[in-house]
């Protein structure tokens, strides 16, 4: 294991591109101290915000731990293809973006987590700001793949322009869940904001709780899918939470958004 601990808070936000758990794992204390990230415009050597400890027990996968208040350090886990970050405190913006496979395990985050992330699974004990699971600016498709649980609240646009992919909040959401959805399937546990699944062209979205205010551009249905419903059941169930037993459940079915020809779908309760 490798457990880098924060000294003190920087002044400026750092960019933490490149530091991955495969890509320590072959290095000793020294030579992970003199790996560089941005500090505002400013490259810094790891080692001058961290104080690094490299176990002598490897462990089957990779593993980074990082011990200290990280609000301020943005891509944690960016574009991370295996191994295991553990985080004890607060994570910045952009956890987990563009990352392939591994797991990320933290408290609360900042914005676009997960975005465009293609595999892996990052799970958010806390709160998460706005555009998880989304795209980042000036990109047409968000999360790709993999699972991001968050067991608290999640910001505005959750999963705005979702590709692919498991994102199962147990909390509340911000306005515009699931905006522009193209595929894969978004849990919502608690309240909705406004205008959910606004623009949705394919995609499930999943309210365990609440019955959403949906525009007239989407139409209740009567097929029957409960062949799908129990499978789908299976899988978020597992999340925990008020997802607990969602396979006894019969959830009505809309189908939309109609105003962009969309086949998505949101699932409730009555």
């Amino acid at each position: 294991m490798i457990e880098i601990v924060l000294k003190a808070a920087p002044k400026l936000r750092v960019d933490m591109r490149g530091i991955t758990p495969a890509a320590l794992a072959p290095l000793n204390a020294e030579s992970i101290a003199q790996q560089t990230i941005w500090h505002g415009n400013e490259r810094l050597a790891l080692g001058e915000l961290f104080a690094i400890k490299v176990s002598e027990h490897r462990e089957h996968a990779p593993t980074l731990r990082l011990i200290g208040d990280l609000a301020r350090f943005d891509r944690i886990g960016w574009a991370m293809d295996g191994g295991h970050i553990e985080l004890e405190g607060i994570a910045g913006d952009y956890l987990g973006a563009l990352m392939t496979s591994g797991e990320i395990h933290c408290g609360d985050a900042g914005m676009f987590v997960g975005c465009e992330m293609a595999g892996g699974r990052v799970t958010v004990e806390g709160n998460v700001g706005d555009f998880a699971a989304a795209a980042q600016p000036g990109s047409m498709d968000g999360m790709r793949g993999g699972e991001l649980i968050v067991k608290g609240n999640a910001g505005e646009r959750l999963g705005d322009r979702m590709r692919r992919g498991l994102l199962a909040v147990l909390g509340n959401t911000g306005d515009f869940a699931a905006s522009r959805l193209v595929a894969g399937t978004i849990a919502v546990g608690g309240a909705l904001g406004a205008h959910p699944a606004f623009g949705m062209r394919r995609g499930t979205l999943l309210l365990a709780q609440v019955q959403p205010q949906l525009t007239p551009t989407f139409v209740a249905t009567t097929h029957d899918f409960m062949v799908f419903w129990r499978l789908l059941a299976r899988q978020i169930a597992a999340c925990g939470g008020p997802f607990e037993g969602l396979a006894a459940r019969s959830p009505q079915r809309f189908v939309g958004d109609l105003a962009v020809d969309g086949k998505g779908e949101v699932l409730c309760f009555a």
